[in-house]
């Protein structure tokens, strides 16, 4: 995986591209977000264009964040999921938790 960052305002947004599994992505994605909440970082977006495929592990570290997030009065958003990622994080019911955008532009408005 590789992970690129980006600032719109006061939303750091992570473009993801590759696998979000816990063999590939889950390591690196975990220390970006380790790194940005300690430093202060507490609006970030997760552009998930270019996510090929996301397993248990990923959807856990999205949650653990997701939760790290809240709990420093934070937010953690998803955009641009494709039909794999959404249906994965439908069956999970995670939907009716993690806030969803099909665009980046509606994401950050909604920050």
């Amino acid at each position: 995986m590789k992970i690129g960052q980006r600032t719109v305002g006061d939303v750091t947004i992570l473009d993801l591209d590759g696998r979000l599994v816990a063999e590939d992505g889950f390591e690196l994605l975990r220390q970006a977000l380790n790194r940005l909440i300690g430093e202060g970082h507490t609006e970030i977006l997760l552009n998930m264009d270019r996510v090929t495929y996301l397993d248990s592990a990923g959807i856990g570290l999205i949650a653990c964040k997701y939760v790290t997030l809240n709990r420093h009065n934070g937010h953690l958003k998803l955009c641009n999921l494709h039909l794999r990622s959404f249906e994965v994080l439908n069956v999970t019911k995670l939907l009716t938790v993690f806030e969803t955008f099909d665009s980046e532009a509606d994401a950050v408005k909604s920050f």
